[in-house]
């Protein structure tokens, strides 16, 4: 069986909260890899190039959930995760394009 964790819904998401989130690099790669999958895809697979700890890539995961940019959906162990691309552009439009064109930044990995 499937459940989605929480998160904020389309009118509820706040640009300031949106934005926060992008602010770390590691959530704009992150936000990046997942826009390159048109299905839900395991967390841990998305991360693998990341040199992060398990708690460190799971706090990234819950700050982006939390601010309306991912949906999470957990069976058993598994969550799959994907961008919330239809919910971000009828509230910010044009806004996900602009943040995944954009050069990406350098950050240790």
């Amino acid at each position: 069986m499937k459940r989605r964790l929480p998160q904020p819904t389309t009118d509820s998401i706040d640009m300031t909260s949106l934005l926060s989130a992008l602010a770390d690099p590691v959530r704009r790669h992150l936000i990046r890899v997942l826009a390159q999958h048109t299905e839900p895809f395991e967390c841990g697979v998305v991360a693998q190039d990341l040199e992060l700890t398990k708690a460190t890539l799971s706090h990234h995961w819950k700050v982006l959930r939390e601010a309306g940019l991912t949906t999470t959906s957990v069976q058993g162990r598994t969550r799959l995760i994907s961008i919330r691309k239809a919910d971000i552009e009828q509230r910010f439009p044009g806004l996900l394009d602009a943040i995944l064109h954009a050069k990406e930044d350098s950050f240790q990995k």
